[in-house]
C-alpha cells in the first residue's frame, strides 16, 4: 500500500483523545517482522506492531479512529511512547511497472528502462519485475535437457551466459560496481552449474529441478537491474520473491495461496522508500523449494504484487504499442485498442494475443486495478488500458485472436444419441491424459462431440480415448474417432456483440464469400466471444477478411 514515512519528534506528539473507540473495525491487517511500525489507514485506523513476529498477521493493537487526522494524532502519541517509525497510507499513489525479456535483452534497452522508471519514480511510488533477459529462460531449458541425457555441453554454454551479463554489466556499471555484481553473478553461476551438475549425474531433470534452473534468469537480470538502477539516481533494491509469493508444489505451473502472497508481500516491502526490484515468474513453496507461476508468468507477479499494495495501476512494458486489433504480421491494417474491458482482454490472452498472461486478470479484477500495455520501444505511446469500466465505442466487435498449431478430433456414433454418459466418458479419458481442450463442439443430434487441442497433443489425446472407449468402439456405439491436424482456432471478440442480432450470419457470410471453410463453430453465453475452426492454409484470408468487414 502506498505512504509517505514521517519524522516522529517525541517533543512534540500529543496525548491520546477521546476518539480511540472500543470496537476495532474489520479491517486488513499488516504483518511486520522486526521492526516497530504504526501504520494510519485512510478509514482512520491506526495500527501498531511493536515487533517481533505475528504468526497470525495482526498488529499487537489498533485504534480506530473517526477521521485520518485523530489518527495521526494518536499515531504521533504511539509513536513517541514506543519509538515507532510512523506511516499514512493513502498519501502517495504506487504503482507497479513489469518489464519483459524483449525490454532487458541488453545493455541498450535496460538502459531505456532505467530513463522509464527514474522518470516515474520522481512522482510515484513505484515497484519494478523484471523478467530474464530476452532468450535466456529458453538457454536455461536447453542445458537442462542436454544435463538430463548426460552430455556436458552445458557447462560450455554456461559459461556464454555469464560472459553475456558481465558485458551487460559492464556496459552499464562502473567499474567497482561492475566487480560487486560479477560476484553476485558468480555465486549464481556455481548454484547452477550445481543443479546441472546433479541432472547430468542421475539424469533426471524432474520438474521440480527444472523450476529451480529456470529461476536463474530471472535472479540474474533483477540483479543486474537492481544496480544498474542505483547508478543512475534511483534508489533500488533487489527482492526475492521466494520469501514473499507462497505458492503450492505443482511445479512448472503453481498454484499462488494469494492471501499469504499478500501478508508477505506488504511485510517485505509495504515500508521501503527505495525502489524494489522483483524478478517475475518465480516462487517458494512453504517447505522452501523454488516453484514458477507458467510461462510469462512474469505478468502474473506483477499483478500479485499490485493486489498486494492496492497499486493505482499496473503497467505492462513489452514490445508493442498496446494491444492490437489483430495479429499485425497477417493484418496490416491491425491498430491498437486504446481501451478494452477485462473480460475482453482475458478472452483476447486466452486465445493467443501475446501481451498478457491469462492469469494476470484474476488479482487486478479482485481490486480493479487497472493494467495498462506500453511499450518501452516507444514510451511516448500511450498503450492500451484494461479495466472495469472503458469508454463505449461503435464498433460491433473488439479484436480478433487465434491461435495455431491445433487439431480437431471428432468421436462419432450413431448409438451416441441419447446415451447418457459418452460425453463423460470423452471428458474423463482427455482429463486423466492431461490433455488441455480449448474448445468443444457438439450439434444438438448428439450424433458427434468434437474438441480441439494443441496438435502435440492430439496422439496422446486419440490413444487416450480409444482406451477409455474400447467397450463402445467395440459394441458399434461410436464408429469414428478422426483427427484432422494443422487447423487454426480464431476467436472474434467483443462487448459490444451481446444482444446483437445478425452478428453471426454477417462474420460467416464474409468467411463464405471468401471461399473460407469452417469446421467447428462455439458461442459461449455471455455472446462475447465467436470461435471457429479453420484450416492453417486459410488463417490470413480468415483474419483479413473477418478484420476487414468488422473493423475497417
Amino acid at each position: 500500500m502506498p505512504f509517505k514515512q514521517h519524522s516522529i519528534q517525541m517533543s512534540t506528539a500529543p496525548c491520546f483523545g477521546s476518539s480511540s473507540a472500543s470496537k476495532l473495525p474489520d479491517t486488513e491487517h499488516i504483518l511486520l517482522k522486526r521492526f516497530r511500525f504504526g501504520y494510519i489507514h485512510e478509514n482512520g485506523v491506526l495500527s501498531v506492531t511493536l515487533g517481533g513476529s505475528s504468526k497470525s498477521g495482526k498488529p499487537d493493537f489498533e485504534l480506530p479512529c473517526s477521521e485520518t487526522a485523530d489518527a495521526r494524532a494518536a499515531g504521533l502519541c504511539v509513536a513517541a511512547k514506543f519509538g515507532i517509525t510512523l506511516h499514512t497510507y493513502g498519501e502517495q499513489s504506487v504503482k507497479v511497472m513489469k518489464f519483459g525479456g524483449s525490454s532487458v535483452r541488453d545493455a541498450e534497452r535496460i538502459e531505456a528502462v532505467c530513463g522509464v522508471v527514474g522518470e516515474a519514480a520522481q512522482d510515484e511510488r513505484l515497484v519494478v519485475v523484471c523478467s530474464a533477459m530476452k532468450g535466456v529462460t529458453d538457454d536455461l531449458i536447453a542445458y537442462a535437457e542436454h544435463a538430463e541425457t548426460g552430455s556436458v555441453q552445458w557447462k560450455r554454454s554456461v559459461g556464454g551466459m555469464r560472459a553475456r551479463h558481465e558485458r551487460t554489466a559492464q556496459m552499464l556499471l562502473d567499474s567497482a560496481e561492475a566487480d560487486a555484481y560479477t560476484a553476485e553473478l558468480t555465486g549464481l553461476i556455481e548454484a547452477l552449474s550445481n543443479v546441472l551438475q546433479g541432472i547430468q549425474l542421475i539424469k533426471e531433470c524432474s520438474r521440480r529441478s527444472m523450476d529451480l534452473v529456470m529461476s536463474f534468469g530471472e535472479r540474474m537480470s533483477c540483479t543486474l537491474i537492481a544496480r544498474a538502477l542505483a547508478r543512475r539516481g534511483t534508489e533500488a533494491t533487489y527482492y526475492d520473491p521466494r520469501e514473499m509469493i507462497v505458492t503450492d508444489t505443482r511445479f512448472g505451473n503453481a498454484t499462488v495461496d494469494l492471501e499469504q502472497s499478500y501478508t508477505r508481500i506488504r511485510a517485505r516491502i509495504g515500508r521501503d522508500d527505495s525502489v524494489p526490484v522483483i524478478p517475475g515468474f518465480i516462487a517458494g513453496s512453504p517447505d522452501g523449494a523454488t516453484t514458477t507461476l507458467g510461462r510469462n508468468g512474469s505478468d502474473y507477479t506483477a499483478s500479485i504484487i499490485g493486489a498486494a499494495l492496492d497499486a493505482d495501476r499496473i503497467e505492462i512494458w513489452t514490445d508493442v504499442d498496446g494491444v492490437l486489433s489483430a495479429d499485425p504480421r497477417t493484418v496490416p491494417a491491425a491498430f491498437v485498442i486504446p481501451e478494452i474491458s477485462y473480460e475482453e482482454a482475458m478472452e483476447m490472452s486466452y486465445f493467443g494475443a501475446e501481451v498478457l498472461h491469462p492469469s494476470t486478470m484474476i488479482p487486478a479484477v479482485g481490486r480493479n486495478i487497472p493494467i495498462v500495455i506500453r511499450n518501452t520501444l516507444n514510451p511516448a505511446a500511450p498503450g492500451t488500458r484494461i479495466a472495469a469500466t472503458v469508454a463505449p465505442h461503435t464498433r460491433m466487435i473488439t479484436g480478433i485472436a487465434s491461435i495455431e498449431d491445433v487439431s480437431l478430433i471428432n468421436v462419432e456414433g450413431g448409438g451416441m444419441l441419447g446415451l447418457p454418459g459418452v460425453a463423460s466418458s470423452v471428458f474423463q479419458a482427455l482429463a486423466r491424459a492431461e490433455i488441455n481442450i480449448i474448445m468443444i463442439s457438439q450439434a444438438s443430434s448428439e450424433h458427434s462431440i468434437c474438441v480441439v487441442c494443441r496438435s502435440a497433443e492430439a496422439g496422446r489425446a486419440v490413444e487416450a480415448l480409444k482406451t477409455q472407449l474400447t467397450r463402445e468402439i467395440e459394441t458399434n456405439t461410436i464408429q469414428n474417432i478422426d483427427m484432422i491436424p494443422d487447423l487454426e482456432i480464431i476467436a472474434v471478440i467483443g462487448e459490444n456483440m451481446r444482444g446483437k442480432p445478425g452478428m453471426s450470419g454477417r462474420l460467416f457470410s464474409s468467411l463464405g464469400a471468401e471461399g473460407v471453410n469452417v469446421l467447428a463453430i462455439a458461442q459461449g453465453s455471455s455472446e462475447r466471444n465467436i470461435s471457429f475452426v479453420i484450416r492453417r492454409t486459410d488463417r490470413e484470408r480468415a483474419l483479413r477478411t473477418v478484420h476487414r468487414a468488422f473493423l475497417e
